[in-house]
């Protein structure tokens, strides 16, 4: 017997999370996705995991790219994750209006995020409908001020004070 898919969705929404952008620039190219599915693996060496749909744009520049970036979204970055979660298809400029910086690997960031994470690619996996993308972080940097930004069960969600 095989679970569909819109029980595993539903029960999924289960499961609060951060909310991360993902970021590649490769050539005069740039794109950034919102993702949820991300996670840290390992200290030593410092590497992250992302979880990436096989056919997203984001992907195929961290591939030609070999970095990539994830900024950790702070509470009130609401729109900024809804414009990269594709309320801006991806033939249009996701970044236009967004303020961005670079660490070393030249992968835009979203400024005012919680934090930033700089990666170069060191493997990728293909599992079913994503890909693992395993970053080795060669920079990062956090702002310990801000609360996260919060997600469950289709909604954005505050931090208890």
């Amino acid at each position: 017997m095989s679970l569909d898919a819109d029980t595993l969705r539903r029960t999924m929404r289960q499961w609060a999370t951060g909310v991360t952008i993902v970021t590649a620039r490769a050539d005069d190219q740039l794109h950034g996705m919102t993702v949820s599915s991300f996670t840290s693996i390992s200290l030593e060496p410092p590497l992250v995991l992302v979880s990436l749909a096989n056919n997203a744009r984001t992907a195929d520049l961290i591939r030609r790219a070999r970095f990539f970036g994830v900024t950790i979204l702070a509470e009130g970055q609401q729109e900024t994750s809804n414009t990269f979660a594709g309320r801006v298809p991806d033939s249009e400029d996701r970044f236009a209006g967004i303020e961005t910086e670079v660490l070393q690997s030249g992968a835009p960031f979203i400024k005012g995020g919680l934090a930033y994470l700089d990666c170069r690619l060191v493997a990728e996996y293909a599992t079913g409908t994503s890909n693992l993308f395993i970053g080795e972080v060669i920079d990062a940097q956090a702002d310990e001020g801000p609360k996260p930004l919060l997600y469950f069960n289709r909604d954005y969600k505050d931090l208890c004070p």
